[in-house]
């Protein structure tokens, strides 16, 4: 079933059946299957990003109240997720109006065989929506919900991965952070229509789930975190700063459900920085240039102004999440989930209190998908003049202000 191509192009709805293949070779393409199956490697990553509140779990947020930063090509649940913004007496929910504990951005998923084969893919999402995904798949549901209560799915079925690794992947003008993700050895794959071939399967969503870790901010500008009851300590940590464009990181190994991490020397470099994550990456499992990969998509996202922390995901904790199912099943599975917890500093409050103050909206944006959250923060503090009213108008003009191609 079909959404809406990516920022409200229709492009039809109609439901993804199994396909019979008609083209000469068909029949044997199809009987490879099961034995693909044990020279088949599948290698997934991804991001589960969340912001801290004040007693460290997870506070909800609103992570589509800022533009999309998609190809148009990719496909997207169907609704405008900008409407509420920009239409005040908007009755039915949206994404913009959605609120979450966990974005859950960007999970490739790269298949490596020796031959051409067939697989078939499935990903769960309890308490979550997949919200967008390439190439087409079947998904359910297909229009915003009021809660994150349900479970979402999607399913791609018949997918061809290819025995080469080039393919003729679509391509938009203009540069984009989604296309950093080809640059690995992965086989192409192409859906079952024929019509759609990428170098992974993609996809996207939102849940309002509670994150493993819980984080404070202490006195000296570092954070405290504790490993929750129900879950495995995670094995890496890292936590990084990025004030007026000075850059500085402390990464933690092996450490103790609960610990606190010392603020970072803002002495560190980008590619200090780049080199330190791909390693870490590539020990969890990840073939190097998938590693270099996800840093480089998440370079401008990661390692943008404020404080956050990185740790790795157990994998158990990924397949609990995320449950996931492939047919047949490959010899060797491996995903790799970066957790990100945004971190609310004095440093960072300030700022924004300032820029509400100012009417900045160059220093508001940077924050643009925080911003509700840490505007209530401000907003007891009667002298910063700040109440609902006056953050809806700053969101829909930074909305209005952010030129994005139309896809119409």
């Amino acid at each position: 079933m079909r959404g809406w191509r990516h920022r409200a192009r229709w492009a039809g709805i109609g439901t993804v059946t199994a396909v019979m293949l008609a083209a000469a070779g068909t029949a044997a393409f199809v009987r490879q299957t099961v034995a693909d199956g044990r020279d088949l490697t599948v290698h997934e990553w991804g991001t589960f990003t969340s912001l801290a509140a004040l007693d460290g779990t997870a506070q909800p947020w609103t992570p589509f109240a800022s533009p999309l930063e998609l190809p148009c090509f990719v496909w997207m649940i169907r609704d405008n997720p900008k409407i509420e913004l920009l239409d005040p007496e908007a009755q039915a929910p949206t994404l913009a109006t959605l609120h979450a504990t966990v974005r859950m951005e960007t999970p490739v998923m790269y298949f490596y065989s020796p031959r051409a084969t067939t697989v078939d893919v499935g990903v769960s999402f309890p308490h979550g929506l997949i919200t967008e995904w390439y190439p087409d798949a079947v998904v359910s549901p297909l229009a915003t919900p009021s809660t994150l209560s349900l479970t979402s799915t999607i399913n791609w079925n018949g997918v061809r991965v290819q025995a080469s690794t080039s393919g003729n992947f679509p391509v938009e003008p203009g540069g984009n952070h989604y296309y950093a993700a080809r640059q690995t050895d992965a086989n192409a794959v192409q859906a079952a229509n024929g019509a759609e071939t990428e170098k992974f399967l993609f996809y996207r969503g939102l849940a309002d789930i509670p994150v493993p870790l819980q984080v404070r901010v202490v006195d000296d500008g570092g954070v405290t975190w504790s490993a929750t009851a129900s879950t495995r300590a995670p094995q890496h940590l890292v936590l990084f700063e990025n004030r007026g464009g000075r850059l500085g990181y402390r990464r933690v190994d092996a450490p103790f459900r609960t610990q606190t991490i010392p603020r970072p020397e803002l002495t560190a470099s980008f590619d200090s920085l780049r080199a330190e994550l791909t390693r870490l990456l590539t020990d969890e499992g990840l073939f190097p240039r998938e590693a270099a990969a996800m840093v480089e998509t998440w370079r401008d996202s990661w390692f943008e102004e404020g404080t956050r922390l990185f740790y790795v995901m157990p994998q158990d904790a990924v397949d609990a999440v995320l449950p996931m199912s492939i047919w047949p099943e490959p010899a060797h599975r491996v995903r790799v989930f970066v957790g990100r917890i945004e971190v609310v500093t004095p440093e960072v409050q300030l700022d924004v209190e300032r820029a509400f103050a100012a009417n900045d909206l160059g220093t508001l944006a940077k924050y643009a998908r925080f911003l509700e959250p840490i505007a209530a923060r401000i907003m007891p503090n009667a002298s910063s003049g700040l109440n609902p009213a006056r953050l809806k108008a700053v969101q829909a003009a930074l909305a209005a202000a952010h030129k994005v191609p139309s896809c119409r």
